[in-house]
């Protein structure tokens, strides 16, 4: 086995990106066989084991029994040597003060070609192994953005959209329907996604935004939804906004909201959602498609409701929360700082920060 085998965690249940490591099956250091059982994962709705599709010695183990461990992340990996571990490099080898180490796993040639083209390390993905294909990829998207050199000016009062996910492409026809900015394009540090995406060309990743404000463009919204992982929203939010750009709030034409009610910028308020008197909706939040927010609710900075989800009067949300679809949550009931409510759950009593609430339960149980 040439390189490392990385072995990264399951999307069990397409409604629930986390899981917990119920139990190992293997040690550090232990030589497995292709299918050979490793660990066992629980979600709220079923259990799933995980066995190896390499053979090799077990290293790296990232997390510990009775975490919960989101889809996508790395466990561990399978290596020809018991004693190999997965590079974890610090500020101080992207050229920055060292005073706070980053976990981002990495190889040793694509460790020396990123700090060949000084590329920023900190800007790499956590919990993904770090390829030398995936660093030249990210070089040569950086070279070659196309598109702007063959545009010389933007239509005035254009914006770009971050992201060209699924919310990316939901937000690109609620801009349309509003026909009330020119899109510029899209900016998205995939290489995989293509030169466009449903018409819209994609310029490149996020080390051209500054250029793009060079150019003339200070609008943008923010189309990284954050479900797994809230903080990759909050991050675009800050290079937005120290590049300069402005975020717009945004309201889908068959979404109502009250005239008393009150938005702050880069709000996005999705199809067929509601939005009552006198609530109070921070910065960067989503009240996605048929979401409620009844009379005197107030969301924090970056709150995010999903489908569905219901909000009696005066209900609170505190900032970088998750309330997931058809969630119901009753009247006067705060929900504090970093919480996550599952799908369908049911919250009848105040939920304190950092919390998770589990799909399909009533809160408290």
């Amino acid at each position: 086995m040439a390189d490392p085998y990385p072995i990264t965690i399951p999307l069990i249940n397409p409604n629930e990106p986390g899981a917990l490591l119920a139990s190992l099956h293997v040690s550090p250091g232990q030589h497995v066989g292709i299918g050979d059982r490793l660990c066992t994962l629980e979600t709220t709705k079923s259990t799933f084991e995980l066995t190896a599709e390499a053979d090799g010695f077990f290293v790296g183990l990232a997390h510990k029994v009775g975490e919960t461990v989101q889809a996508g992340v790395i466990l561990g990996f399978l290596a020809d040597s018991p004693d190999w571990s997965p590079l974890k490099f610090t500020k101080e080898l992207s050229g920055k003060p060292a005073s706070h180490p980053i976990d981002i796993h990495i190889s040793k040639p694509a460790l020396s070609l990123a700090q060949l083209h000084n590329l920023d390390l900190t800007s790499l993905q956590k919990d993904v192994f770090i390829t030398e294909k995936m660093i030249q990829e990210l070089i040569d998207r950086s070279m070659h953005p196309a598109v702007l050199l063959q545009e010389k000016d933007f239509d005035p009062g254009s914006l770009i959209v971050y992201g060209g996910g699924g919310h990316g492409k939901a937000l690109i026809d609620l801009l349309r329907i509003l026909a009330l900015y020119p899109i510029a394009g899209i900016v998205d540090d995939d290489p995989a996604l293509g030169s466009s995406i449903m018409g819209v060309p994609v310029l490149g990743g996020s080390n051209i935004i500054k250029l793009l404000v060079e150019r003339g463009v200070h609008l943008a919204v923010n189309a990284v939804g954050g479900i797994g992982n809230i903080q990759s929203r909050i991050k675009v939010f800050e290079q937005l906004l120290m590049a300069g750009f402005t975020c717009p709030a945004l309201v889908h034409p068959t979404a109502f909201v009250e005239a008393s009610a009150k938005l702050a910028e880069g709000v996005q308020v999705m199809p067929h959602a509601y939005v009552g008197s006198d609530a109070q909706i921070g910065y960067g939040a989503i009240i996605n498609t048929g979401a409620i927010v009844s009379h005197d609710c107030k969301l924090g900075d970056y709150a995010n409701l999903s489908p569905g989800a219901i909000l009696a009067g005066e209900v609170s949300i505190g900032s970088a929360s998750l309330i997931g679809m058809g969630v119901t949550l009753n009247l006067r009931v705060k929900v504090g700082e970093n919480a996550r409510i599952g799908n369908g759950a049911t919250v009848k009593q105040d939920v304190p920060a950092g919390s998770i609430v589990h799909a399909g339960t009533i809160w408290p149980s």
